[in-house]
């Protein structure tokens, strides 16, 4: 029999009435992102982890825990193969954004052929086909050549320390896909993002006086019209193939205390998209020749730099990757046509997992962290048949 006809058989043995069980239990427990505040009920994956270790444990999986911090916890299941062959980890993470304004965003609901509910496509979804995929590969008795690895990540939607984490101890793979929201397009490419915090330093007099004082605010409003111009000179450098250029945005901006005073500091926190290739101390190096070209124009004004306060790598592999040309051929045996090759729009776990790892997933960034999140099933079952397949054609 052909390995088609093999890959066709299984992916008809897929049940998504058992999907749609998985994401709808999954949604309806909590991982909210604590971001900086400290992890508590509702508020850490770790209740999550939990739920989704029993799962790879009722599959037979070998589950591993590690506890990155306190109640956050990074879990994987093994189903190792005859170790002939490559090893192929599906990545998901556990946390999710919060539900401010989702009155029922912790409901999960069925409806018009979609999951709704927090984390339906971002990305529990994936989280859920991933154990189908194991399923299928069990219940066919198919001992693979290689390991497949299940993994659910900690902090994505922060400072990803739990990729990080992985990243440094493991478990490891040869191949990866990550299931994040990409619309089924391939994405072995994405930007990073780097962090700034630019502080102003003025001298605070009553404001009926502003001439004997330094307007920290005025000074930082030289800063922004040279992130300006900044970014313009990014969108003149040579692009990358999927990436397109750099960009640069202020984007949190706090300064003064109140009306009747010159305020002597301005805070602003500068979010730069960097290309492969473009490191934080790239970014950084940049920064201070721009603060340094405002101070010499503007000597009264005072600057200092820290960070990076985030630091997210940008992702580059090569479109020969053996893991790209598995998920390319694996959307044309599941009976379409591959999905558009292009960068994911924003940043994942991938760069730091330390082996070629891809984005490839079911649902939009258009409803992930909406209040009207959703997956469509039709697409969450193609999904899980790429994922199948991709797994068959790399590690069977």
């Amino acid at each position: 029999m052909k390995a088609t006809d093999i890959q066709a058989g299984l992916c008809a043995q897929i049940n998504v009435d058992r999907i749609i069980g998985d994401l709808t239990n999954m949604i309806a427990i909590p991982s909210m992102n604590p971001f900086r505040s400290e992890p508590r009920p509702e508020f850490r994956e770790q209740e999550l982890a939990e739920y989704y270790a029993d799962r790879m444990s009722d599959l037979g999986l070998d589950v591993g825990i590690r506890e990155v911090v306190a109640g956050r916890p990074n879990v994987w299941g093994i189903l190792k193969g005859r170790g002939n062959g490559p090893s192929v980890m599906l990545s998901g993470h556990l946390d999710t954004v919060g539900i401010e304004g989702y009155a029922h965003g912790l409901t999960p609901r069925v409806a018009d052929n979609r999951v709704y509910g927090r984390g339906a496509c971002d990305m529990k979804d994936a989280l859920a086909g991933y154990l189908e995929v194991v399923r299928v590969i069990r219940d066919a008795g198919i001992e693979l050549r290689g390991d497949l690895l299940l993994t659910g990540i900690v902090d994505e939607e922060d400072q990803m320390i739990g990729s990080r984490d992985l990243g440094q101890h493991g478990p490891w793979a040869d191949y990866g896909i990550i299931g994040e929201p990409s619309a089924m397009a391939i994405c072995p490419a994405h930007k990073g993002q780097v962090g700034y915090l630019v502080k102003s330093l003025g001298k605070a007099v009553h404001s009926s006086r502003p001439e004997q004082g330094v307007n920290a605010i005025e000074g930082m409003t030289h800063i922004i019209f040279a992130l300006d111009r900044y970014q313009r000179e990014l969108l003149k450098n040579q692009p990358h193939p999927l990436c397109g250029h750099g960009r640069c945005c202020p984007s949190v901006i706090h300064g003064g205390t109140i009306v009747s005073t010159v305020p002597d500091y301005c805070e602003l926190e500068i979010d730069r998209r960097t290309l492969p290739g473009e490191t934080r101390e790239d970014v950084y190096r940049e920064l201070l020749g721009l603060i340094e070209s405002v101070t010499s124009e503007h000597p009264r004004f005072e600057f200092e730099i820290t960070g990076p306060t985030i630091d997210v790598q940008p992702l580059d592999i090569p479109r020969d990757s053996p893991i790209v040309e598995a998920v390319v051929n694996a959307f044309h045996a599941a009976g379409g046509s591959a999905g558009d090759i292009t960068a994911f729009t924003g940043g994942t776990d991938a760069p730091h997992f330390g082996f070629p790892t891809l984005i490839c997933g079911a649902g939009s960034l258009q409803q992930a962290h909406s209040t009207n999140e959703y997956v469509e099933i039709e697409d969450l079952l193609l999904a899980t048949r790429i994922y199948l397949i991709s797994v068959l054609s790399l590690a069977a």
